[in-house]
């Protein structure tokens, strides 16, 4: 968890802070008020949950 708030504070610093790592687009800030750390969109993490589903399947 200490890597991901050290990824998060980097972010802020560079001004990059709130945007999805995959598609680029603004996480939402109800996303962020719940998980400040949060690196995607909930579309993306969704779609990323199911293909890790998949694959452990």
């Amino acid at each position: 968890m200490i890597k991901k708030i050290e990824k998060t504070l980097q972010k802020i610093e560079e001004d990059d802070f709130g945007f999805c790592d995959s598609c680029g687009i603004e996480i939402g800030i109800r996303r962020l008020e719940a998980r400040p750390t949060a690196d995607q969109c909930i579309d993306c993490k969704t779609l990323a949950e199911i293909k890790e589903k998949q694959m452990a399947g």
